[in-house]
């Protein structure tokens, strides 16, 4: 596996490539460029500089997370074709700058959700937390403003103001938007950038939905292992992969997390791994990585990746703020370093033991 951390760019992280650069046995970044907005053209010349910028670091470019998909190819609307088209260009860029995994989304108007971005645990950590309780009580269009007043002054991944300044007109463009129409939207947009992937040899590693059910009505698609094969089957090709977010398949305990990575074996195409506790139905925090923090077993589905071969790029994902740091909410420096050390241990035990068998 390639170890890697997520970085936001020099303007929008608290972390620094050499900070990540002096954690062990992390190789490469996965990064994005931020300042543009779903829809249009990734300049091949920014491409470029941003890669420059993070191998001058001693650092690889793993992969892009996201390029975001515009809201008309979600939703199917006659502009759609000119907005695909944008993207056919930008993956082409993409490749040209031999940048070859992209994890994207297909969730309508909420990349992801949490009611409370600092849940404060008993021993001062702060984290990411989701009670559905709470998100029935918000209106939709007032669910920015709770992000953005708790995001530290980090603009946060997939609650982009340009995007989410017209939630109320967005929710009436997706009324008649159900699973199905959604799905066939999401086939169509794969099967339309599939020249370009397979030309370049692009991995596109769609991310699970978080929380892996629906959020004030909104469809869900990509949250079982059910609809997952769904998927790989509609457009049977090796550039159609997963996203391996084992939080968001995890926020549902009725998914088998170990039973979908044997299942999609060959088409996982990337890793998130974070550890989540279940407090009931619909009521879930993030937390540490180790198993015994949370309600998942980190060392079977670190074993079970690596039984099914998986050899791509792998990251912790959302952890605890600790020790006052202040950082994007879920991305602060010391956990993920933690967290990587962790993982890193995980996998070495396994490979020990795999000998010895």
């Amino acid at each position: 596996m390639k170890m890697t951390l997520r970085w936001f760019g020099s303007k929008h992280d608290s972390v620094t490539l050499e900070q990540i650069r002096q954690i062990p046995n992390v190789t490469g970044v996965i990064t994005t460029l931020y300042d543009i907005p779903a829809g249009e053209v990734w300049p091949l010349e920014n491409i470029l500089k941003l890669k420059e910028e993070v191998e001058e670091s001693g650092l690889k470019i793993e992969g892009i997370e996201s390029v975001n998909i515009h809201d008309s190819i979600k939703i199917g609307l006659p502009e759609r074709e000119k907005f695909i088209e944008n993207y056919i260009v930008t993956l082409e860029n993409l490749g040209k700058a031999g940048i070859n995994m992209v994890c994207y989304n297909f969730m309508p108007v909420f990349d992801w959700t949490r009611s409370d971005l600092a849940k404060k645990r008993a021993d001062g950590s702060t984290v990411l937390s989701y009670d559905q309780d709470l998100i029935d009580k918000i209106d939709p269009e007032k669910m920015f403003k709770e992000i953005d007043n708790n995001s530290n002054g980090f603009v946060m991944p997939g609650w982009e103001p340009e995007r989410l300044e017209h939630v109320k007109e967005l929710f009436e463009k997706y009324k008649d938007v159900n699973n199905e129409k959604l799905f066939d939207n999401l086939v169509y947009f794969l099967n339309r950038i599939r020249p370009v992937c397979e030309k370049y040899n692009i991995m596109m590693a769609i991310h699970p939905d978080d929380p892996a059910w629906s959020v004030f009505n909104l469809p869900r698609i990509i949250n079982n292992k059910e609809n997952i094969l769904k998927l790989l089957k509609a457009v049977d090709a090796k550039f159609n992969g997963l996203t391996l977010c084992t939080g968001s398949l995890g926020s549902n305990p009725n998914n088998d997390i170990c039973d979908i990575i044997r299942a999609a074996k060959g088409r996982i195409h990337f890793a998130h791994v974070r550890n989540i506790i279940h407090h009931s139905p619909g009521k879930f925090d993030e937390a540490a990585h180790l198993s015994k923090d949370g309600s998942l077993d980190m060392y079977e589905i670190m074993k079970t990746l690596c039984e099914i071969g998986f050899d791509g790029p792998v990251r912790p994902d959302h952890g605890r703020a600790i020790w006052g740091e202040v950082a994007m909410p879920g991305y602060g420096l010391y956990d993920r370093a933690l967290g990587v050390a962790y993982l890193n241990g995980l996998e070495e035990a396994i490979k020990k033991s795999n000998k010895t068998k």
